[in-house]
C-alpha cells in the first residue's frame, strides 16, 4: 500500500506584528506634518512682525530728516546769532545748543532702531533684503 500525503498551509494574519509600528509611524508623520505647519507660520509671523518694525521706524525717521533737525539747527543758528550781537542771554544760547543737539541724539536712536529692524528683517527673511 503506498501512501500519498501533501499539506497545504496558508497564513491567517490575525495578529499582524507589524500593526503598532505603522500606527507609531502614522502618528510621527502627523506630528511632524502640524510642527512644519507651526513652524512655517512661525517664520511668516517673524517676517511680518520685522516689516512692521522697519514701516514704523522709517514713519518716525521721516519728519526728523525733512523737518526737525532742519527746524532745530535754524533755532540754534538764529539764537547763536542772536547771542553773538547781544540780542539773547547765555542761557538762551545754552538752551538752544541742548535743544539742537538733542534732536540730533534722537534722530541718530532712530537711525539705529532703524538698521536693528532691518538686520531682524534680512534675519527672518534669509537673505539681505535691505542693505
Amino acid at each position: 500500500m503506498q501512501t500519498l500525503g501533501g499539506s497545504v498551509s496558508i497564513p491567517l494574519r490575525i495578529f499582524d506584528r507589524n500593526q503598532g509600528e505603522k500606527q507609531r509611524t502614522q502618528i510621527d508623520i502627523g506630528r511632524n506634518q502640524q510642527l512644519t505647519e507651526a513652524t512655517r507660520a512661525q517664520v511668516f509671523s517673524d517676517v511680518d512682525s520685522a516689516y512692521t518694525q522697519v514701516e514704523s521706524s522709517i514713519a518716525l525717521l521721516k519728519p526728523y530728516k525733512v523737518k526737525y533737525k532742519d527746524q532745530a539747527t535754524r533755532v540754534r543758528d538764529t539764537v547763536t546769532y542772536a547771542y553773538l550781537h547781544g540780542g539773547a542771554s547765555l542761557m538762551d544760547f545754552l538752551n538752544a545748543q541742548s535743544d539742537c543737539r538733542a534732536v540730533q541724539l534722537a534722530y541718530m536712536q532712530l537711525i539705529g532702531s532703524y538698521l536693528t529692524a532691518a538686520a531682524q528683517l534680512n534675519l527672518a527673511v534669509g537673505r539681505e533684503v535691505i542693505p
